[in-house]
């Protein structure tokens, strides 16, 4: 076999080849792109010989998507993806002076796949609509968290000047287009003012809201109500940023709402689609992100057990001489970790076993969060079963044993 050790950075990888002993074979640089792939595959060739599998190359490398890796596992070759804190804790048996090197991590990548690849996870062998649901997935997430640091932003400069918006828009949420249009049009304290109701209902109205008549009374009212002052000077500086801030959540807002669109499509053009709606607790974007992060990969996860352990969900045990504790997980993937947090707390008002399963637990005096992740543990567990055997989701049957035990009670 050949193992290869690929230190990546944007625009070059380092990469070190040892044979089954650790003999070092070849250091070199190579750039990213169809040319540093190709050099990689004459490097290869020249040291395994013509006749060499693809699958006896084992390569390791600090991410699991891009160009450079769907390259690798076209080859053939066995990938597998570590975490940077894998990697670091390994360089450690070489010295704990916390020295580094392109060279050196990739001598340290190449150690670990030859050494301890059984206890590695190659990458996962996602089908391309599972990786193009993954990408907007993501991507619409991201604007999500985005969108709320900008949010964050504002409020926090419109305490400085005007706080009075934040109650007269409450109402409306000022993360809407809305608000934040009517923010735009007049964004001190004096132009707020002076905003008629006329001007204030016709933004409802382009934005559909019920009720508008009401609403633009109380937010004419609102803004009417005296607050402190500061400088003009000042006020028109501070407005200048909060319009800034408006401008992009408007924008923020139409993409997250284009990005969605694109989420639903992606996610119901594939095959495990309406096993994961069938489960309680899972809309279109829960079920998008949950499939995104757990991937396709029939082989990925040889139990439940495996797909609880990667979704964070499962404790862990802590054991040393006396002491015995079981923990939550907090090293886990964060993106899948939310999802099935929304999911548990929605199957409560949807699943009659997940809502006493979920009491089952509070009546433990197990906390509101950890019964909740306990539920989304139990939930992985049956989404398992249900890809298993690819049959929906069936109320009696995934809470047979619970009710069975609480009838015995």
């Amino acid at each position: 076999m050949l193992f290869i050790g690929d230190d990546w950075a944007e625009d070059h990888h380092d990469v070190e080849l040892q044979d089954g002993t650790g003999r070092k074979l070849a250091t070199t640089q190579l750039l990213e792109g169809v040319e540093g792939i190709a050099k990689l595959h004459a490097l290869i060739a020249r040291y395994g010989g013509e006749e060499l599998e693809p699958e006896r190359v084992a390569v390791g490398i600090e991410t699991d998507r891009g160009p450079w890796v769907q390259a690798l596992i076209a080859a053939g070759y066995r990938v597998y993806a570590i975490s940077p804190r894998q990697a670091a804790r390994f360089k450690e048996r070489y010295g704990t002076s916390g020295a580094k090197s392109d060279k050196g991590d990739a001598h340290a990548l190449a150690d670990m796949v030859r050494i301890d690849r059984d206890q590695l996870r190659p990458v996962a062998g996602d089908s391309d609509q599972a990786q193009a649901v993954r990408v907007v997935a993501r991507a619409h997430q991201t604007l999500i968290w985005e969108r709320t640091r900008t949010f964050q932003r504002l409020r926090s400069t419109l305490r400085e000047y005007f706080p009075g918006a934040l109650t007269a828009y409450a109402a409306l949420e000022l993360t809407s287009t809305d608000a934040l249009e009517l923010l735009i049009k007049a964004p001190t304290p004096e132009t707020a003012a002076k905003l008629t109701k006329q001007q204030i209902t016709a933004v409802l109205a382009r934005h559909r809201r019920r009720n508008r008549e009401q609403k633009a009374a109380a937010i004419q009212a609102a803004l009417r109500e005296p607050q402190l002052g500061i400088a003009a000077p000042v006020a028109a500086a501070y407005a200048a940023a909060a319009v800034a801030h408006a401008k992009l959540l408007i924008a923020l807002n139409e993409q997250i709402d284009a990005l969605e669109e694109q989420v639903s499509a992606h996610f119901r053009a594939h095959p495990d689609a309406e096993i994961y709606l069938s489960l309680p607790g899972m809309g279109v974007i829960t079920g998008a992100r949950v499939l995104a992060e757990f991937g396709d990969d029939p082989t990925r996860y040889t139990s439940a057990k495996a797909r609880k352990n990667y979704a964070g969900t499962s404790p862990i045990t802590r054991a040393s001489g006396k002491s015995h504790t079981v923990q939550a997980r907090y090293v886990r993937n964060d993106r899948l970790s939310d999802a099935l947090h929304k999911q548990a707390f929605s199957a409560l008002n949807t699943s009659p076993g997940a809502r006493r399963y979920y009491d089952k637990q509070r009546a433990r005096d197990i906390g509101y969060n950890p019964a909740l992740r306990q539920l989304g543990n139990r939930l992985v567990g049956i989404l398992h079963g249900c890809l298993k055997t690819r049959t929906h989701y069936d109320e009696a049957t995934a809470w047979s044993h619970h009710a069975t035990l609480a009838t015995a009670a």
